[in-house]
Parts: structure tokens; C-alpha cells; sequence
């Protein structure tokens, strides 16, 4: 399992933190044509159906965003 960094701040959300874990996995996956490669073998696909498939993930790669709780006024 590859663990990468991926810099913050204090007030980033959980969904926010996922969402750009989630993309930097799909784009080193993109990225490296062998282990492109092995998944579309894997899956028994071409492999630019695999990156099509992969790039479509990027868009909301966790599901649409969590709604805003409005802030109360002092």
C-alpha cells in the first residue's frame, strides 16, 4: 500500500481530505501506464476504457458534497 502526504490546513473537512486522497490515487494510477495496465487486465477492459473509467472517478470521487450548516448569528 502506497501512503502519500497530502498537505492541509487546520480547517479542511473530512470529505475535502478524502475527496483530494481519492484523486492523487486515480491520477498516479493514470499516470503510470503499467499499473494501468495490470487493472485494465484485471478487469478484463482496454486500457482506455480503465483510464476513461478512472477520470470519470476523478469528478466526485466521494459522492456529491456534504451540505453547509449554516452558522448562527451573534
Amino acid at each position: 500500500m502506497i501512503t502519500l502526504f497530502i498537505p492541509g490546513h487546520a480547517d479542511m473537512t473530512k470529505y475535502e481530505w478524502a475527496t483530494n486522497q481519492h484523486r492523487d490515487t486515480m491520477a498516479s494510477h493514470v499516470g503510470h501506464y503499467d499499473q494501468l495496465s495490470y487493472y485494465a487486465v484485471a478487469q478484463n477492459e482496454s486500457v482506455g476504457r480503465v483510464r476513461a473509467q478512472m477520470l470519470e472517478k476523478m469528478l466526485e470521487p466521494c459522492g456529491p458534497p456534504p451540505t453547509k450548516k449554516k452558522q448562527q448569528e451573534n
